[in-house]
Order: C-alpha cells, then structure tokens, then sequence
C-alpha cells in the first residue's frame, strides 16, 4: 500500500501559507481598529486560547514522534503544562502578584529583581536565549521539512524564510508599537487565539479521518490493537517511571519559565480571576489536542507498509487527500508562527533590558521612546531570523525530540531559582549565579553543543546509579539540576545576603510585604525629579514618566510630602522597570534620585506597609488574618478616638492623622501623612513643634486662630520608646475652647456680681443724700413766692423722684435672682415693669443709636414677681438691641387674648440664625462672639416664664415681615376681684 502523501505544488503551499498569514494581519487590524468589541477581546476564553500557545508545533508534530519512541509517554508534555496551572493559587498567582506590582515584563526582569543583580538578570537572559533557539528552530524545522515531505522537493528550507519574513513582520507591526512591554496587546493575543483555534479544528479533524475514515470508529482500532497493531505497539519503546518524571518536571517547568509562556501568563496585565479560570481550562485545551495523536499515530503505521522513517510527519499520511494534507499544513503553520511570534516579542525585550541596555545605558536622549521601539522591532527579526539561521545549523539532526529535549532541559535550569525565589528568602545572587553556571555548563556541553558538534562526553557522577541503557538526556538533566540545586543552597548558605535582598526577598515570599524604609530624598519636590532624571532620559521623556507616575499616584505637581515623594520615586522605578528592565531602572533611580543617608537610622515606612497590608488582607489566612484584624481595631479604636491624635517618627514625619483632628483642623489626614513637621499649614506646625519640643507637658490651653475664631488647645505628648517600638512621638490635641470661655464667664459674671453689690450699696448710699434735695426742694416751695424758683423747685422734686425711681430699681434688680422661697403672686404692671427695664438698658449706654417704644396699656396687671420678670425683658431687650442695625427700632407692646395677658418685643434686626432655632432655649447657645454674650439670657428667662405658668413664642421674621424677631411672653392675669391681693395663687 503506498502511504507517501500526494505531492502537493510548492507555489500552492507558499500561496496557502501567505494567505493564512493574511488573514491573521486582517484579524489583528480588525481588533485595532475596535472593529471586535473590547468585551470579546478581553474575555477569559480569549486568554485561555492565548495560552494554548504551549501547544507549539512540537504537539503537531513532536508528539507525533514522542508517541513513537516513548507511547503514551508523550502525554507528559500536556500533564506538565497541566499540572503547572493546576497548581496556579500556589505558584502561579504569587508569580502574578510580583510581576504586577513590580512591573516585571520577563523572567530575567524577576530574576533580577528578587536577587538585586542586573548579572543575574543577563544569565538568565543568556540560559533562555540559548534554551529558546533550539524551540524556534523546532518550529522552523517542522515547517520546512514538512514543506518538503508534502512536495517531495527540497524548497522547504527557501519557503520557511519567506514565512519567518511575515511572522516577523506581523510580531513587529502588532507587538512593537509602544515602547512599554507592560501596554496591553489585546490585537496580538485575539490573534494568538485564532490560531489556537485553527490548529485545534486542524488536529480533531486529522484526528476524525483517522478514526473515522482509516479506521471504522473506536472499536476498530481495538480491533487493530488487538491483531495487527499488537507486534507494533510492542515494538514501541517504553518510558521507565523515573525518566516519565522527569519528562513531567521537564515540562511542568517549561509552562511557566520558557519566555513566551511567561510573557503570556504574566505580562499581559490580566487579572488574578482569569488566570485561576484558566487553571482549569488550559488543561481541558490540551487533553482536546493530546485525544487525536495516538489515533494518528495508529492510522499511519496501519497505512504503512514498512517502518515509518520520519515518524514526525505521520500526520500527512493519515490521507491522501489534498484537503486534509493542506488542513494539516494550516494547523502546523498555526502552531509554529503563534510561538514564533510570542517568542520574539518576549525574548527581544529581554535582550534589550538585560543585555544592550547593560552594555549600553540609555542616554539623554530626544526621543529616547523611538530609539527604544526600533531597537525592539530590530531584535525581533533578529530572534525570528536566528530560529532560521539554526534550523540551518541543525538540518543534519533527523528528528525532533532531540531539539526539543535540549530547549526544555536548558529552560529547567532556571526552576531552582525560581522555587528558590518565592519560597526561600535565604536565597542569595551568589548561590543563583553559581548554580545556574554549572549546571548550564553540563546542559550545554552534554546535550546543546553536541546539536553541532561532536563532542566527547565526561564521565558522568550519576552514571552508576543510573541503568545502563539510560538515555543521555536522562542523565544530563538529573546531573544538572542537582548540581545546581546543591550549588544554590550551599553557596547561599555560606555567604552573604545583601539587604537588598532580604527586602526583596519579602516581597517576593508568599502573603509578603515589601517593608519601605522612611528615608529622605536627595529631591525635595517634583521638579527636582523631573530634573535629576533629564540627566539620564532626557527633558521628554524625563516630564512623561513623571507625569505619569503623578497620574498613576493621583499627586499633585506641587507636592513635597517625603512619604509621597517615595512613593513617586517608587513608581517611577516600576514605570522605568517596565520600559528598559529593572536592572537598567534601579541603576538609573539609584543614580538621579538617590535617597539621604543622615545620622538618624531608617525605619520602617508604617504608612506604607498598612496600606500595603489593605491592599492584600483579603489573601490573609489563619493567624496572619487574625493580627490583622487585632490590627484593624486597633487602627479604627485610634482614627475614631473623640480627641484629636498625631504621630510623629523620630525623623519628624507625621505618621497619623485621626478623624476628630481632621474635624478640628480642617485638614484631611491624606493630605499631611508622610510630611515634615515643618511643612504643616499654620499654626499646627509651630503649635505641635513646642508640644513635641517642650519639657513639660501637657501644654495647658495654648491660644489658635482657626476657622476664622479664637480656639483654646491643650496638648499631652508622650515619647513612644521601650522594646520593639520604632520610636517616635504620640500628641493628644483637646479643644478646651469652650471650658475656657466658660471660665471667662464665670470671672466675668463674678466680676459683675461685686459690681452688681457696689452699685447697689452706692444706689443705697445715694438714697439718702437724694432725700434730703427732695426735702429741700419742698421746703423751698413754702419759703418763697417767686414763680421762676417755684418751678426750679417743682423740676428740682421731679428730677430727684426720677433719680428715686432709677435708684430702687436697680436695688430691686440687684436684689433679683433664683427664690429659695415660693414665688410670691403679687399684681404686677407691665407697663411699669417695662419702664423700669428701658430705664436698665438705658444704664448700659450701648448702641445709643437704637430706639426704643414701650407702648404697653398701663391697665394690663399679670400675677407674678416683679424682679424676677424684670430680669426677663432686660434680657430681650438687650438681645434686640444687639441684633439691631444703627437706627433700628425695639417695641414693647402687651395686650390681652384669651383670659392670658401677652407682652412682646419686636425687633427690627437680622432675625434668628436657623441653625440654631431649634435650640434657642438651651444653655450657652449663642452667635454672639465671645465675651460679648454667655448664651444664658433666653434659658433663664425661659426658665423664669415657666415659673410663672406662662409661654414664651418666638417669629423669625413676625408676620407680615421680612426681616426681624418678635419675642411674645404669656402670662396669667392678676385676679382683679381677690379680697386677698397678696395671697398665693395655688397655681403660681
């Protein structure tokens, strides 16, 4: 039976391969253009496609040749890969988490940042570069020797550049467009997906021929099995446990350390939801596409009449049909162009970071963006072209796996590191370094080199422990990983490890925080940044990645906080670290925007490491979780403490803000944590300088002008010291304003009682010398006729009776005041009473300008006491007085409604302040200034009205005005019939 596929025209392959690469050139414009909605693009089946990038030309056709050699051992390459993301909550999520947060684009870039070493960082550079070229020339390989098998020619070689030229093409038109290799490529990966999806239809369908149409359905092929296919599968080699594991780590690794893979997983900002999604979903892509291969497998040795020489290829002998041979093609070119792609992309932006930026730091530059993009777009036609150039060097090698095995075994050096590197913080660059040297070295010479060369192999350690037909790739993995690991821990164990290292290595460590040190800056404000870094970037490009880290931050330009210039400086690093690499950013902040080393020690940044802990307290789990809820308490019992709190660090730098000082202040926390004592708007920084400066403390009612009034603060400072503290000092802020107005008053108001009892003493003493003119001016009247001194006589008794009147009624005022004994119930006027009170204000001489109009029937007589009710209208009348503007008018008027007697003044003034209408009556409520009024005049007579069975109603403005207050007073009637006038009244 001839089972040699039909040659297909070379011209038609090249035409159907270009035509396909079209087509993912109009799907990639067709996203840019948003021509695709955003909600498809971004969506998780989208990403979990894009990672079926794994799936390289090695599951079309290395899987092919492993079910040769190995069986069923070629499922490890899908188990691995599986069981990676399996595990994505314990290794792939923190991998994630670091990656985002420290905007790390590449392998190299974690390298380099956990373990502080640009070194380390072009090492792994230079392990991936030279594990990939092997992987690229795989997918070259299987295009052109696959060219040359469907057309039995030997221009596979010609046609595989003229594809490399266009995925080139398309990686640089669609993947090298920003500078950052953090921008989001959602064109490249809707594209990647398409090809998943090409080459998973072109697999299942080669695979449903073979079921199908080579065999007669399931029960054929056990039919097969069973009969003549038994003697084949016996032949088939079998994998020994311990070399199927290894194939298992070998490709376990592989899915997250080979460079496209973790471009894919971790570069391309998706979220942590996605990624935990796709641990499923992945593996479920994979099993899809490992179903068909032995079945392939099986229909190609059923069709074959002698060994299949190129086991590899098996694929295009499934039919002879053009159709599926040309399907099969498409799927295969599907596979290789989508790794090829991401593989450039990945690996140029490593080159550029760890390796020609390195070399050559980037300078002031005019457009130091553009010189970064061409630099990119010409390393990744460099990657692509090199993966030709070594399927070149390489042609002589028959078979894949060869190829592929030496590009996995090289990738797994890296994995030690990388186990090292989230789960042991003693790791240092020192044990990384030397062990992934070594055993490079071994992989290099015992399994690289020899793709090349001949080269006679060492006698291996591990060779007696190791059956004797053991293949040679078995034995350099396990030489070379375990030298490296043995390397990596005892060297780290016997050296130093820098504290840049150890902070690192937190936050690389799983539920970790970075711990920030509080140190000073060289920069004091955001221009000073903007002109530290135009030394190295240039004017441009030094105002754009300010800018954008303002952004980013949400800070102002004008800022000057020391903690928001950390943090600026922070994320400027991050930025940089995403644009060239964070060996080349941290060399360049370190550089321009270096930190103050002053005598006091760096501590640790406290407001930054909470936030942090914000940030991240939802994946806190058992005790972790429970300290930082006892945390959180404690934060919430100090932020809600009813008086004002502020801490400071031993440098000066304010580390809390609670919410009652924020109140007080008028300052939002936000705004002042993290600055200098010194930079607080006034009077704050002096007040709290003296607080933490002083030798004694509290300070005791400290004078402040806030809020446009008077306020009175007493401060207690106390020094945070002792065991494990981090120094610093804690002040308590309480507003003793309203205590010292209160003590105001009260001096005042003693003040006023002496002067109230020397008035009264004087009136007294005045009374007598008062009697004696009265008597003399009547006596006068009978010693002469003359009629001008009988009217200077008659003036002289109405002056003194007028001096009489004044002088009894501030006796009688003096003596006025809460009864011990029942308020008497006796008829009083209040037209006289009003008189008495006009004559007490006249006293006071103030805002002379103010009229007043008692216009009071003299007949209306009310039950009560006199003094007290006295008391009372003195304290409107002053009330209406201070409320009226110069020329305003006070009328006292009074009627009768109801059986109840109603006194009121009207005012012309500006009313009542609404907010506090709805306790005008309580005690010390006032909008008067202080000192100028106690807030107790309308409480007590409120208090007095009650006492007399009575009501007070206020209008604010009265009816039928608009401005104004009108004060009415309800009292009982005097009983006009009650033989005993003076009696008691049961009710009074």
């Amino acid at each position: 039976m001839n089972v040699e596929p039909i040659p297909l025209n070379a011209s038609l392959l090249l035409f159907l391969g270009i035509g396909y690469l079209a087509l993912l050139f109009v799907c990639g414009t067709a996203a840019e253009r948003g021509w695709i909605p955003v909600r498809l693009l971004r969506h998780p089946v989208i990403y979990t496609l894009a990672l079926g990038v794994y799936a390289s030309a090695w599951a079309f056709y290395g899987s092919l040749e492993l079910a040769a050699h190995a069986g069923f051992g070629y499922l490890a390459y899908y188990l691995g890969a599986a069981g990676a993301f399996l595990l994505a909550p314990v290794l792939l999520v923190p991998i994630q988490r670091i990656t985002r947060t420290y905007q790390l684009a590449s392998l190299a870039d974690l390298f380099a940042f956990r373990f502080r070493s640009r070194w380390v960082g072009t090492l792994v550079t230079l392990v991936s570069l030279l594990a990939v070229l092997p992987l690229l020339g795989i997918q070259v390989k299987a295009l052109g020797d696959g060219i040359d098998v469907l057309t039995a020619s030997h221009q596979g070689s010609g046609i595989a550049l003229v594809f490399c030229l266009m995925i080139a093409a398309f990686a640089v038109f669609f993947g090298a467009r920003h500078s950052d290799q953090h921008a989001r490529h959602d064109t490249l990966l809707a594209t990647i997906a398409l090809e998943s999806i090409v080459k998973l239809t072109a697999i299942l369908v080669v695979g449903g021929v073979a079921l199908w149409g080579v065999f007669d359905g399931p029960q054929h092929v056990q039919h097969w099995l069973a009969n003549d296919g038994q003697a084949l599968q016996e032949q088939t080699p079998k994998l020994e446990a311990a070399q199927w594991r290894t194939f298992l780590l070998l490709f376990f690794a592989a899915a997250f350390l080979m460079p496209h893979l973790f471009h894919i997983t971790f570069a391309e900002g998706l979220s942590r939801q996605t990624l935990l999604q796709a641990s499923w979903t992945l593996p479920l892509f994979l099993l899809l596409m490992a179903l068909p291969v032995p079945v392939i497998w099986w229909a190609a040795q059923s069709r074959a009449e002698m060994p299949i020489a190129l086991p590899a290829y098996a694929i295009y002998m499934v039919s002879e049909h053009s159709g599926v041979l040309v399907l099969a093609f498409i799927g295969g070119l599907a596979a290789a162009s989508g790794t090829m792609i991401i593989i450039a992309l990945a690996l140029s932006g490593m080159v550029l970071n760890h390796i020609v930026l390195v070399a050559r730091p980037p300078e002031a530059r005019t457009d130091l963006y553009g010189w970064l993009r061409w630099l990119r777009r010409a390393l990744i036609i460099g990657v692509i072209i090199s993966g030709w150039l070594f399927y070149q060097s390489v042609s002589h090698q028959p078979d894949l796996s060869t190829l592929g095995l030496a590009a996995f075994v090289g990738m797994a050096q890296c994995l030690p590191g990388m186990l090292a590197l989230l789960y042991w913080p003693g790791a240092n660059r020192n044990g990384v370094i030397t062990g992934l040297l070594v055993g490079t070295g071994i992989w290099l010479w015992g399994l690289w080199l020899p793709l090349f060369i001949d080269l006679p192999l060492p006698s291996l350690p591990f060779t007696p422990l190791t059956p004797a037909d053991a293949p040679l790739w078995y034995q350099i993995t396990l030489l070379s990983l375990s030298v490296n690991i043995l390397l990596l821990i005892c060297v780290s164990l016997f050296s130093r490890t820098s504290d840049g290292e150890k902070s690192a290595a937190e936050a690389c460590s799983v539920d970790a925080v970075i711990r920030s040190k509080r140190m000073p800056l060289e920069a004091v404000t955001v221009t000073d940044f903007t002109l530290h870094l135009a030394q190295a970037l240039g004017d441009e490009a030094a105002g754009r990645e300010v800018d954008r880290a303002l952004k980013a931050l949400n800070l102002d330009s004008q800022e000057r906080r020391p903690y928001a210039l950390r943090r600026l400086r922070d994320r400027i690093q991050a930025n940089l670290s995403g644009l060239m690499g964070p060996s080349v950013a941290r060399d360049i902040v370190d550089r321009y925007l270096p930190y103050r080393h002053d005598e006091l020690p760096a501590t640790d940044d406290i407001h930054f490491v909470e936030s942090r802990l914000e940030a991240y307290r939802s994946r806190l789990t058992g005790l972790a979780r429970e300290l930082d809820g006892l945390r959180r308490h404690h934060r919430q019992t100090l932020a809600y403490l009813p008086v004002g709190l502020c801490v400071f660090g031993d440098d000066g730098e304010l580390l809390m803000w609670n919410n009652a000082l924020t109140e007080l202040s008028g300052i939002n926390g936000d705004s002042v944590i993290g600055s200098r004592l010194d930079s607080l708007p006034p009077p704050w920084s002096t007040l709290l300088g003296k607080a933490l400066h002083s030798a004694s403390s509290p300070l005791y009612k400290e004078p402040a002008h806030l809020h446009g009034q008077d306020y009175f603060l007493t401060l207690h400072t106390a020094q945070l010291s002792g065991y494990d503290s981090r120094g610093g000092s804690v002040v308590l802020i309480e507003d003793h304003s309203e205590m010292k107005r209160l003590e105001d008053e009260l001096v005042h108001a003693a003040r006023l009682a002496s002067i109230g009892q020397l008035a009264a003493g004087v009136a007294h003493e005045i009374g007598n010398p008062i009697t004696g003119i009265s008597s003399l001016a009547q006596n006068l009247r009978y010693d002469t006729e003359d009629p001008a001194l009988l009217e200077t006589a008659d003036h002289i008794q109405q002056l003194t009776q007028r001096v009489t009147r004044i002088v009894n009624t501030l006796v009688g005022f003096a003596h006025g005041g809460h009864q011990a004994l029942p308020m008497p119930c006796e008829p009083v006027s209040l037209s006289v009473i009003s008189e008495d009170a006009l004559n007490l204000v006249y006293l006071a001489r103030s805002n002379d300008d103010v009229r007043f109009f008692n216009t009071c029937p003299d007949d209306i007589v009310v039950c009560g006491d006199g003094q007290r009710l006295t008391q009372v209208i003195v304290n409107l009348l002053n009330n209406a007085r201070d409320a009226c503007q110069p020329d305003g008018q006070v009328q006292m008027s009074a009627g009768i409604s109801e059986q109840r007697a109603w006194w009121q003044v009207r005012d012309d003034g500006s009313g009542i302040d609404p907010s506090i209408s709805d306790r005008l009556f309580e005690p010390f409520t006032t909008t008067k200034p202080a000192g100028k009024g106690t807030g107790l005049g309308l409480s007590l007579a409120y208090q007095i009205i009650s006492e007399h069975q009575g009501r007070i109603d206020v209008a604010s403005p009265p009816p039928g005005h608009t401005c104004g207050t009108a004060i009415t007073l309800w009292l009982p009637l005097y009983p006009q019939d009650d033989v005993k006038p003076h009696a008691q009244n049961s009710d009074c």
